[in-house]
């Protein structure tokens, strides 16, 4: 018998719809979600949605728009879908066009619209840098700056939840692209937070631990199924639930979050800051992914 079998671990959250904030929080306000139509982007959107606010879901392809759609609907709230390439500024500009006719200027930008695939560093094509960079860090960039632009010109208050990852701080072998991408994600938080804060703009970060969801890419879906309900991989022995990021992303963007700026709040158990008392291992990138010898 495994002795973690008699450890209880952190509790299992409240479950979907329920909502950590007073209902009607975020009634006429106006939230864009970047990559809103899948996995932890959707769960965002649609606790927005629970709330009370007009969500806007951009995505690239039609089939994640209709599915973020249809689910921030379910909640009762209006929601309106629109396509977006972020790494195209005029696009980005039409999105806000588009979600200010339909229900007035956002007061809410989620940003976490992202590209992640793993690769050895010797492998990576220049185009694969250049795409998650310019999607991940350009894109998130563009979408604050347009955000930031109109309610400077407006003096308007607002608030952007950029979308971060622990590996920003640790690194990400096998992941050099999204790792260096993301770290500036937290610097361009804190950075963005210091210039707009004399104007009412709160920027932070929110970064998810391991929440499974219909969009995982292929290496963490094969860490879950190594694992059972009860992660024996994690601190809190559970993996996240999609509506714990939610909840903290609305938190971060309500009227009870407005002294906090700058910040970057990670949600995932305290899994990233685990260590082992002795050093397993070293195994490289190449052997993680079944590859072998580089051949140049």
């Amino acid at each position: 018998m495994d002795d973690r079998d008699d450890l209880p671990g952190i509790p299992a959250p409240p479950p979907v719809g329920e909502t950590a904030l007073r209902p009607g929080t975020f009634d006429g306000t106006c939230v864009v979600v970047t990559g809103g139509g899948t996995g932890l982007g959707k769960a965002i959107a649609t606790e927005f949605g629970r709330l009370g606010a007009d969500v806007v879901v951009a995505s690239r392809k039609d089939e994640h728009l209709d599915a973020g759609r249809q689910a921030v609907e379910a909640t009762g709230a209006r929601a309106l879908a629109v396509s977006c390439d972020i790494r195209d500024a005029d696009a980005v500009a039409d999105l806000f066009d588009r979600a200010t006719e339909a229900f007035g200027m956002p007061g809410v930008l989620v940003n976490n619209a992202a590209a992640n695939f793993p690769v050895p560093a010797e492998d990576m094509s220049p185009n694969a840098w250049r795409t998650v960079l310019d999607i991940t860090l350009t894109g998130t960039f563009l979408c604050a700056r347009e955000f930031g632009r109109r309610h400077l010109a407006a003096g308007t208050p607002g608030s952007i939840v950029n979308v971060g990852a622990t590996f920003a701080w640790t690194g990400g072998p096998g992941f050099a692209h999204s790792s260096a991408a993301k770290a500036g994600v937290v610097n361009l938080t804190q950075t963005l937070a210091v210039e707009w804060g004399p104007y009412g703009i709160q920027v932070n970060c929110l970064v998810p631990g391991l929440m499974p969801h219909e969009d995982m890419t292929g290496d963490i879906r094969s860490s879950l199924d190594r694992t059972h309900d009860k992660d024996v991989c994690q601190p809190a022995l559970r993996v996240g639930q999609r509506q714990e990021l939610g909840w903290a992303a609305t938190f971060l963007a309500s009227p009870y979050a407005r002294f906090i700026t700058g910040h970057t709040l990670v949600v995932d158990g305290a899994n990233w800051q685990r260590r082992s008392m002795t050093n397993p291992p070293v195994v490289t990138v190449r052997d993680q992914m079944g590859l072998g010898p580089f051949q140049g």
